[in-house]
């Protein structure tokens, strides 16, 4: 099975907090394939496994666990708590957070090793793992300890990069951010302000300096080419094409982060949808 049949060529990424069955059900009837749990879900994956039992075929994954506050042999006894209950359905994105909100003792290259020692011990197949890698060094790690990368806030050329980097047969899922707003003021007024906080962590600003983007770019709120390149926002065709430019770049799987997070999200989900033709929002149906 690929990557694209197991996940769907598109899911939903949003914070674990609010994701609750209602929103799963509502992501798994329009034809994502996958739901992400962000904003660090913990390592019980008590939220995973609710969605899991209040779902049919949804894949939940998580986007990610973050490294130095949940626990590695927990996360494993966890993994296994699930998969047997629902084998194939659940994935485990791993990161390094940012070192502007969480105090980091050693190196992250360092960290994710032993961490990932601890998922080997614990019987944690690598393919049902995967790795937010933004650096080389990371990316490196991805491809040789999981099953590939989960990217946050990256371009399409870096998908591209991303996928020669890891070969033909490693999963490469980013996360795109989208407003739904045809208005371009007011849309890139919403877009900016969700980027903003990005700007003041060194592990995405980096990131968009070896995207292209300059320092005059990132400075202050962040110039209108950088918040136009990281977070689409239009009709839905606009968002759609957005999708699909990562699919065309290499992507197996593309996950969507729907701002403001605030709003209702489904008017935003169902407009995508049916832009992109589900079930399971095939690229090339």
């Amino acid at each position: 099975m690929s990557w694209t049949e197991r996940l769907g060529a598109v899911g939903v990424w949003r914070g674990v907090s609010g994701v609750d069955v209602d929103l799963a059900r509502t992501v798994e009837r329009l034809g994502y394939g996958t739901v992400w749990l962000g904003s660090s879900p913990g390592s019980d994956l008590r939220a995973a496994e609710e969605l899991l039992e209040a779902t049919a075929s949804l894949v939940v994954a998580t986007g990610i666990v973050n490294i130095w506050n949940s626990d590695a042999a927990e996360l494993a006894a966890s993994y296994h708590r699930l998969v047997d209950r629902h084998p194939g359905r659940l994935l485990l994105g791993i990161g390094s957070g940012h070192r502007e909100a969480t105090p980091q003792r050693e190196r992250p290259i360092d960290a994710m090793n032993r961490y990932l020692d601890v998922l080997d011990a614990g019987g944690v197949p690598v393919q049902d793992r995967v790795l937010s890698a933004l650096g080389p060094r990371m990316l490196a790690v991805a491809a040789e300890r999981s099953a590939g990368t989960h990217p946050y806030l990256t371009l399409p050329s870096q998908t591209r990069e991303a996928r020669r980097a890891l070969g033909p047969d490693a999963l490469v899922a980013p996360e795109q951010t989208v407003v739904l707003d045809s208005d371009p003021v007011s849309g890139r007024r919403a877009a900016r302000a969700f980027l903003k906080r990005y700007l003041g962590m060194v592990n995405y600003t980096s990131t968009m300096l070896r995207g292209g983007f300059t320092e005059s770019d990132i400075e202050g709120d962040g110039s209108d080419a950088l918040v136009d390149g990281i977070v689409a926002h239009g009709d839905s065709a606009v968002l759609a094409a957005a999708v699909r430019a990562h699919l065309d770049a290499g992507a197996d799987h593309v996950c969507i982060q729907v701002q403001p997070q605030a709003a209702d999200v489904r008017p935003t989900l169902e407009a995508v949808a049916a832009e992109l033709e589900p079930p399971r929002i095939t690229p090339d149906a």
